[in-house]
């Protein structure tokens, strides 16, 4: 049976004294929008959902989640195709909602979302570009490029690539940038005018430079976006990824010394100083764009630390400003509600021709872009627990296979890219969340290949059901990670019972630290008895302390001895045991527990607190590592 989703449902559940402004917005947009912002396929749509999938990361609520699956599938039908979508219209606007179908297939594994994506990068593979190889902003723009179109196009084109291993389209997707900052850069003031005509033809076009000419806040906001959420996707090892980094540091410079040294904000046109510049006006949508950018700058460490200090300065400024609480739901003001180069009317770029445009309170821009702000700035009071530490994920003692959506054989199975059920992908949202640098592990542990990490998670060692030729635990790699916790290492084990994980070489590993994983297994679950696996934490736990009832489903148990110590048991059974070994901390429980099943929201009931215990055991962990 279909399963229906009523958002009306959702409203009543949602916490109704939501602490955050991002959940008082939130709630205020899933009233205003229960089922769509528009009849056609629009790019805002994809912004406001962006700013819902930074909620779910943040909190494991799947009501946001649900929320983003109920909006898309107003579009998206069974065969994969997207009501109202028209390729042959060659407008970059519509690749941005791509970013939630790649989000959905991911984590549902549903091929009419992968389906809908492959349209929206055939569209890419036939858009019409500039000579040099940048696209158009539209068909009914020729050789026009706008920085708008970089939000639009690249961070769905990067994470595309990314999935389906076109390994080629990275330099494309950088070309963008470094096209469009070569063409519309001021060198004088380091920001970028909002558009560049290639042909020189528009009226809006300087004859000489081709660009429009004003800068748009918006636009910038739009590309120092684009850049932040490309990157996520770039591989480390690009050599266009520093270029990338090096572009977002320039705008940043740039974008800074406009920043209003009063209220921390940022006028709709930068660096005006002519006639009527009376008018222009504190803009909310370019506000929270900036502030987005340099937060998630500064915490995946693209930008430097003292950054912040720039968003920190404009969020205060935002929450006074445009976040009014009015007819008991809360409001964003302060967004204009469109401003483009051309058409008909004609735009023809000027200051006149920009303030006249229509400011709005709610617009679905606005908040979209706004949400996504909040939700790095809500990281914030915690964001530098980790500051400078690496968490490396085993990938070799798990190293299941299978084939991937387009044929090629992948790791799988509690690895941090995977967004399915089976996957640690939120796991490494709440690592990176503290600006923990998330890795993973190939090769056997040793002395060279731990170098550098200071937390070592190993999950569900295989046997030959899961990997026909398993890498067993030797005493040497024994011996390699008690060395690496003894010089201070955080070791992280989530074994599994009996029928799913091996045993007798693996024990050989957490035995040196007192601590004997059991061949038995409990807390079966028959179906959705999900109670059947329900564990509550005992007040005071030093490692749980918000957590208060979780869920562990088939786990073994743990004989200790030595330095080991239970933190965790039940019914007379040890569940979860920590050892401390000169400098190093150990921790050990007998399941998988904290993978996107059970802690992204979407299966358990909502009084399971995984979410918070995988919080708490990354904060545990980073307290644990030595200074």
């Amino acid at each position: 049976m279909k399963k229906i989703v009523s958002i009306g449902c959702l409203l009543l559940v949602l916490n109704t004294n939501a602490q955050t402004p991002s959940e008082r917005l939130a709630k205020t947009t899933m009233t205003i929008w229960k089922d769509s912002i528009s009849s056609k396929w629009s790019y805002d749509l994809g912004v406001v959902l962006k700013g819902m999938e930074g909620l779910w990361y943040r909190t494991g609520d799947a009501r946001y989640f649900d929320y983003i699956q109920h909006m898309m599938d107003f579009y998206v039908q069974n065969d994969g195709s997207i009501k109202t979508y028209k390729a042959d219209e060659f407008n970059i606007d519509n690749i941005n909602n791509g970013k939630l179908l790649l989000l959905l297939y991911r984590v549902t594994e549903k091929d009419k979302y992968w389906k809908a994506a492959q349209l929206l990068r055939e569209q890419l593979k036939n858009h019409p570009r500039t000579k040099e190889g940048g696209f158009w902003h539209k068909k009914v723009y020729p050789y026009q490029m706008w920085l708008d179109g970089l939000y639009m196009g690249e961070p769905f084109y990067a994470e595309y690539a990314m999935l389906a291993h076109e390994d080629t389209a990275f330099n494309d997707v950088a070309n963008q940038f470094i096209w469009m900052e070569k063409h519309a850069r001021d060198a004088k003031t380091g920001l970028l005018y909002h558009a560049w005509d290639e042909s020189k033809e528009q009226e809006w076009a300087n004859k000489t430079t081709g660009t429009s000419p004003l800068v748009w806040a918006r636009a910038m906001g739009w590309y120092a976006t684009a850049l932040v959420d490309a990157l996520e996707s770039f591989p480390e090892n690009h050599p266009k990824r520093k270029t990338l980094i090096d572009i977002l540091n320039r705008v940043v410079v740039a974008v800074e010394k406009q920043q209003d040294k009063e209220t921390g904000l940022w006028k709709d046109i930068l660096n005006y100083d002519g006639p009527g510049k009376e008018k222009n006006y504190f803009e909310a949508s370019a506000t929270s764009q900036f502030v987005y950018a340099i937060a998630k700058g500064v915490r995946k460490g693209y930008l430097p630390p003292a950054k912040i200090a720039i968003a920190k300065k404009a969020y205060d400024g935002m929450l006074k400003t445009f976040i009014k609480e009015e007819n008991g739901q809360t409001n964003l003001h302060g967004t204009v509600k469109v401003s483009g180069l051309g058409g008909k009317p004609y735009r023809d770029g000027s200051f006149n021709y920009y303030m006249s445009e229509q400011v709005i309170v709610n617009d679905p821009k606005g908040v979209g872009v706004f949400l996504s702000a909040a939700n790095e700035m809500d990281l914030l009071p915690t964001a530098n627990l980790g500051k400078g530490k690496t968490v490396l994920l085993d990938n070799y003692f798990n190293s299941e296979k299978k084939k991937d959506i387009t044929g090629q054989e992948k790791y799988w199975h509690y690895k941090w890219d995977e967004k399915s059920n089976g996957g640690f992908s939120l796991l490494g949202e709440v690592f990176s969340s503290y600006s923990v640098q998330t890795g993973i592990l190939s090769a056997a542990p040793s002395a060279a290949s731990l170098k550098g990490a200071n937390i070592y998670v190993i999950v569900d060692a295989d046997n030959v059901a899961d990997n026909p030729t398993p890498n067993y635990v030797t005493p040497k790699d024994a011996n390699a990670v008690y060395d690496w916790v003894k010089a201070g290492g955080v070791l992280v084990v989530f074994h599994n019972d009996k029928p799913n994980a091996e045993f007798e070489h693996f024990n050989k590993l957490t035995e040196k630290f007192g601590i004997h994983l059991n061949e038995d297994s409990r807390n079966h679950v028959e179906g959705k008895q999900f109670e059947q696996g329900a564990l509550f934490i005992n007040d005071g736990n030093e490692i749980f302390k918000t957590a208060k009832k979780v869920y562990l489903k088939e786990i073994c148990t743990l004989k200790l001895s030595g330095l080991a110590k239970a933190v965790y048991t039940d019914k007379g059974d040890n569940i979860m045991a920590v050892a401390k070994v000169g400098k190093g901390t150990v921790f050990v429980v007998g399941d998988p527990w904290l993978y996107n099943e059970y802690t992204d929201g979407r299966k358990l009931p909502a009084d399971f607190d995984n979410f918070k215990a995988a919080n708490d055991l990354v904060k545990w962990c980073i307290a644990q590592i030595k200074k």
